[in-house]
C-alpha cells in the first residue's frame, strides 16, 4: 500500500467512527517528515482515543500495519499515530483551531 492509498484507507476509517473535518493534506513537497497528514477532530478526549484507537486496530488486522510512534494517550486532546510516510493528527477542535496545522502546511486560509 503506497502513503496516498494509507491516508485515503485513513481517512475512511475516521470517517466511518465520525472523526469531524477530516482533511487529507498532502506535504511531500514541503517536508520529508511524511508524505500525507491526515487530521481530524474528536469532539472529546474519549472520542479522540476512539478514533486513534479505530485507526490502529483496522490497520493491524487488515494490514499488518503497526505504527512507527504514537504520542497522546493520556487523555490528551491532541493524539498523534505516525505512520511514517502518514501522519496521523486528530484534535480536540480548540487544540485544531490554536496549531491550525492546515494553514501551517497546505497554506489553506483560517476559517
Amino acid at each position: 500500500m503506497d502513503s496516498k492509498e494509507l491516508a485515503t484507507k485513513i481517512t475512511e476509517i475516521l470517517d466511518s467512527k465520525k472523526g469531524i473535518d477530516i482533511e487529507m493534506l498532502d506535504v511531500s513537497e514541503k517536508t520529508t517528515l511524511a508524505d500525507y497528514f491526515v487530521i481530524a477532530s474528536g469532539n472529546s478526549t474519549t472520542q479522540i482515543k476512539a478514533l486513534a484507537d479505530e485507526v490502529e486496530y483496522v490497520l493491524k488486522n487488515e494490514f499488518s500495519l503497526y505504527p512507527d510512534h504514537v504520542e497522546g494517550r493520556s487523555g490528551d486532546r491532541w493524539l498523534l499515530i505516525d505512520y511514517k510516510d502518514v501522519v496521523v493528527h486528530i484534535f480536540h477542535p480548540e487544540e485544531r483551531s490554536n496549531y491550525n496545522l492546515e494553514m501551517l502546511w497546505a497554506g489553506k486560509t483560517p476559517v
